[in-house]
């Protein structure tokens, strides 16, 4: 159970209609604290949860901005695979919230070592052409598996199977499956598949020298990271921290896999 004594509000944009004083309303009858958060500003210290109002990139961005706290996400997107209700039905979340009725849900998080730092990715990490053909050696645990000709690779977790790894054709992955998926990017090779790995495993992503496109792009959860020369290797494995997503149904994938992708 979350000490719900702060919580901060991400929305996905300023012209977003939100019934905040409602919801202020709500918090000061159980006596919490509401910020709404700022990411071109300072974020508020000591959140004990984050609702996210928009879609999955939403969810992403206060994953990424608070990456020790949980969030809730209320779907004012699209589609919102990563989203725990609609808009419409935010009065009774809340409701549910503050009466200690959800499930909080650890998804594991990717940590890529490239050059210019370290980052950590929920959904996944790509690396990818803007023009031209790359050539990516592949490493598990320092023994190289293949190579990847086409657009770019991508490593993702079981939360990003929903994300790009669906349009790469990749399989979807219940979120409590700890596992790594790799997959090539529009690969040159018909005989290509998805490659599931556990998740000590240690992914060396080598840019070979064939690759003539001159700049190779890095991006975590589709925010571009940095730009990368051929030659250059990168390091991807499981993260030490987990990122925490709240629902209040135990079959909510399943379900959003229903009402997202009409099964």
């Amino acid at each position: 159970m979350l000490a719900l004594n702060h919580i901060g509000v991400l929305l996905r944009d300023e012209q977003q209609p939100f019934p905040l004083p409602e919801i202020r309303q709500l918090f000061d009858k159980h006596g919490i604290g509401l910020s709404v958060i700022d990411d071109r500003g300072s974020i508020p210290e000591h959140l004990d949860l984050v609702m996210a109002m928009g879609g999955d990139g939403t969810v992403l961005r206060a994953l990424d901005l608070c990456p020790e706290t949980p969030v809730l996400a209320i779907n004012y997107g699209t589609v919102g695979f990563l989203t725990a209700g609609d808009r419409g039905d935010l009065a009774a979340i809340l409701q549910r919230l503050v009466a200690g009725d959800y499930i909080l849900s650890e998804r594991l998080c990717l940590e890529c070592r490239h050059p210019g730092g370290v980052v950590r990715a929920v959904n996944e990490v790509m690396v990818r052409s803007s023009h031209r053909m790359v050539f990516v050696d592949v490493f598990v645990d320092d023994t190289k598996i293949r190579t990847i000709c086409g657009d770019g690779v991508v490593l993702g977790t079981p939360t990003g199977s929903t994300g790009f790894l669906l349009s790469a054709g990749a399989p979807i992955v219940m979120p409590e499956v700890r596992c790594l998926i790799l997959d090539g990017i529009n690969e040159y090779n018909f005989s290509s598949r998805s490659l599931i790995l556990t998740p000590e495993a240690r992914i060396r992503l080598s840019i070979s020298r064939e690759t003539r496109e001159p700049e190779v792009i890095l991006t975590a959860d589709g925010r571009r990271i940095a730009t990368l020369r051929p030659g250059v290797d990168l390091e991807v494995v499981c993260s030490p921290r987990t990122a925490r997503l709240v629902y209040f149904e135990p079959s909510y994938f399943f379900h959003n896999l229903t009402s997202k992708l009409s099964w």
